[in-house]
């Protein structure tokens, strides 16, 4: 197998052992009661687009669904791991800062609190931008068009996700929230 290729197939193991938890978290997040959770098809498409962007992935380290290898620099897929590696990991960071308000739905708990610190101390939604960026990492490196083409529909739906996360919290949280959002970016740092 691809070196590179059997580090992502590793990394996707590891990362998957550390997402369990987030998993277990958004389960019990339906369970507990809620302050304000949308009705929207931004609740689902986001996760499902991003599972498909996950099972490419998977697809795309056994040289499936990719471009030849030989016709590209090792170097561009080297870099596209490094972006990966360090994305997968600032994901899970992202959703760990969170804790018990962490969910995959967009919902404002009853003991709702407004994150500031780790990752979300320069933005405020990291855990979107480091999706993006290790779906990006991860396409490039295994250079798979098929990861490359779900990331592109994915992207609007997931800024679109933010921004409606946004204004509950904007609604929940009022001026604390206007305040640490003039100090933070919106998905990229020092940017909205």
């Amino acid at each position: 197998m691809d070196p590179i290729n059997l580090i992502i197939g590793l990394n996707i193991i590891a990362t998957f052992g550390a997402n369990v938890g987030g998993a277990k978290k958004g389960v019990r997040s339906s369970l507990i009661a809620s302050k304000e959770k949308p009705k929207t098809y931004l609740q689902t498409l986001p996760l499902i687009l991003s599972a498909f962007t996950l099972v490419s992935l998977i697809i795309a380290v056994f040289q499936i669904g990719t471009f030849n290898y030989q016709n590209f620099s090792e170097n561009i897929r080297l870099v596209g791991l490094v972006i990966y590696l360090i994305f997968s990991w600032i994901q899970i960071w992202s959703y760990k800062t969170l804790g018990e308000n962490y969910s995959q739905e967009i919902v404002i708990f009853k003991n709702h609190n407004l994150i500031t610190k780790g990752p979300f101390k320069f933005i405020r939604h990291p855990q979107y931008l480091s999706q993006i960026l290790a779906d990006l990492g991860g396409g490039i490196a295994t250079l798979s068009f098929v990861l490359i083409i779900f990331l592109i529909i994915e992207i609007p739906f997931l800024i679109m996700r933010a921004k409606l996360e946004e204004k509950l919290l904007e609604k929940n949280f009022k001026e604390t929230f206007q305040s640490y959002k003039k100090k933070t970016g919106f998905i990229i740092p020092f940017v909205g």
